[in-house]
């Protein structure tokens, strides 16, 4: 079955957002059990004929799936999905209040055949407490940054090789962390490929905790903006070509970030609080 569909023009392009259950998984642009994809083509509204010209996965993530659109007064195509999937329902735990919740609202766009998304502008109202470093160098060592901590943040981070001529292995960044928790976000840049575990999250099930997602090469160079609310993870992936989500089961207590790397990176941030 193909849930949810939702149809709509955008950038000169007609754009299908729908999500199959129990797919096949085909390399890092799909996964085994239910995901979203998203259709690119051309729309002749006259014979109401759509041809796909381009597919590719929604979000490499976890938890993403069902997301609807709207068109904002001012023009914006606004979409917002709910972020969970079927697999993890029976994941709830009985003495917690909720569960599952939305994404944040992402703006799309269609840039060279492809869905771009980002994380829907007014929610820069809501930062506080900017905090800046340039030029970190990060390698073997774990290190924490003073005031890069917390549970509701938004936060840019660049990173390239430190020595153009040898390129790192691995860079992580591990979020919501405290001596028995943390969930990690990995890129290896000889794979162009990005990582995201949350096995050490706190779920005492067994559904799927990891997810890959390939990433244009750029010789170590990459952008990933990253916002945090409590329980949830959203990793926006070079200007928003790909998006990763994930759910977490941590205890709020769980706050701190540290960045590690496997050969020698330099690191810009970007962090700040978000009072929501």
């Amino acid at each position: 079955m193909w849930e949810c569909p939702d149809f709509f023009e955008l950038d000169g392009k007609g754009v299908i957002i729908v999500s199959p259950q129990d797919m096949i998984a085909e390399g890092t642009e799909y996964y085994n059990g239910n995901g979203t994809l998203c259709l690119i083509g051309e729309y002749n509204e006259e014979t109401d004929e759509f041809v796909p010209q381009y597919d590719q996965s929604v979000d490499y993530g976890i938890d993403f799936y069902a997301p609807e659109s709207i068109c904002t007064p001012d023009g914006r195509r606004v979409m917002i999905g709910w972020m969970q999937n079927w697999d993890t329902c029976g994941g709830r735990d009985i003495n917690e209040p909720y569960f599952g919740q939305m994404s944040l609202p992402r703006e799309v766009s269609i840039i060279d055949g492809r869905l771009y998304q980002s994380p829907i502008r007014e929610i820069e109202a809501f930062r506080a407490d900017e905090v800046k470093y340039t030029d970190v160098e990060v390698n073997n060592t774990e290190i924490t940054l003073d005031k890069v901590s917390g549970r509701c943040l938004d936060m840019t981070v660049e990173i390239s090789a430190a020595d153009k001529e040898t390129l790192y292995d691995r860079f992580v960044i591990s979020m919501a962390k405290n001596d028995t928790y943390h969930t990690d976000f990995v890129f290896r840049p000889k794979e162009a490929a990005v990582e995201v575990n949350r096995e050490a999250a706190g779920s005492r099930r067994a559904f799927a905790h990891h997810r890959k997602a390939a990433v244009t090469n750029k010789e170590g160079y990459l952008k990933a903006r990253i916002i945090m609310d409590k329980h949830s993870i959203e990793i926006f992936l070079e200007d928003g070509r790909e998006v990763i989500t994930t759910t977490i089961y941590t205890e709020l207590e769980a706050d701190q970030i540290t960045f590690q790397a496997l050969g020698n990176v330099k690191m810009n941030v970007i962090k700040y609080t978000l009072n929501m």
